[in-house]
């Protein structure tokens, strides 16, 4: 950050992903602890981003969290999507991240074959 626009511009990226949280957007979040890179987290967060891109999906926010101590699931992606409980996805690999941003994402519908935990309210 260098000059004052970029700080507008920065605040307008926070602001936009804090009304997405609010207004129920659909959250994906991908471990990004030291076991989770080790796993190829970095490439499944950008197989990620570039799934959502080329989908053109304006309601999706991408977040990475810590270590949550399930280090031999890693890499490890949740889905939150508003109203649904939270699926945590173990194992995930770049291959994997077209089914689950076109199954869960998009359609609502869970791929149980790579589910390793459900959090329900």
């Amino acid at each position: 950050m260098k000059t004052i626009e970029d700080l507008k511009r920065m605040r307008e990226q926070f602001q936009a992903e804090n009304s997405l949280r609010q207004a129920g957007g659909i959250q994906v979040i991908v471990g990004m602890g030291t076991c989770g890179i080790a796993a190829g987290a970095r490439e499944v967060m950008t197989s990620i981003l570039d799934e959502i891109a080329k989908r053109k999906l304006q309601n999706v926010i991408v977040r990475q969290t810590g270590c949550i101590g399930m280090c031999e699931q890693e890499v490890l992606v949740d889905v939150v999507r508003p109203g649904e409980p939270r699926i945590t996805y173990g194992k995930v690999t770049a291959d994997d991240v077209s089914q689950i941003i076109g199954e869960h994402v998009v359609n609502g519908r869970i791929v149980e074959k790579l589910v390793v935990g459900k959090i329900t309210d």
